[in-house]
């Protein structure tokens, strides 16, 4: 098993603005219509490599796009969900799947999310793919205040995933 240090240096990764550690593996050259939700237009697809360690998580953040997780080597995620209706969902991304985990996870676009290893765990190589593709411009961070408000319920892991 690969350590975090080679992951990081073969997989040529970065920090991530969220937190964990990131690279972009692919970033389509077909567009979406200029004049749409995206005045601009953006890559139809993009995708990542995505590493999360015991002292970093993924803040709570929010994409315009849809994002799916994959799962491809390492610990268990834990990754909270937070729906414009109220509602929450703990789900768990990873290879035990009669323990409710999956492989793979969609957060549909509009949709807060946050991650985390679940207690315990060293690391998580996880990949991430974005349609229409990821642009910052597209993405903002969560304040700790402003989500316990609309999601008191889920205050713990809101305050696990959020820095201020």
């Amino acid at each position: 098993m690969p350590t975090i240090d080679e992951l990081i240096a073969r997989l040529n990764l970065l920090p991530h603005p969220e937190g964990g550690y990131y690279a972009e593996t692919y970033r389509s050259d077909e567009t979406t219509n200029p004049g749409g939700r995206y005045p601009d237009g953006r890559a139809t697809g993009t995708a990542i490599y995505y590493l999360l360690t015991p002292d970093t998580f993924s803040g709570m953040h929010i994409l315009t796009s849809d994002e799916i997780f994959h799962f491809y080597l390492g610990d268990a995620v834990e990754q909270l969900q937070l729906f414009a209706d109220g509602r929450h969902n703990l789900v768990e991304i990873g290879t035990d799947i009669s323990a409710g985990q999956r492989p793979q996870r969609v957060v549909p676009k509009n949709v807060w999310q946050g991650a985390r290893l679940k207690p315990g765990g060293t690391f998580a190589l996880l990949g991430c793919t974005v349609a229409p593709g990821f642009d910052f411009a597209d993405f903002a961070m969560g304040k700790r205040a402003d989500l316990v408000a609309r999601w008191p319920a889920a205050t713990d892991m809101i305050t696990a995933l959020t820095r201020d």
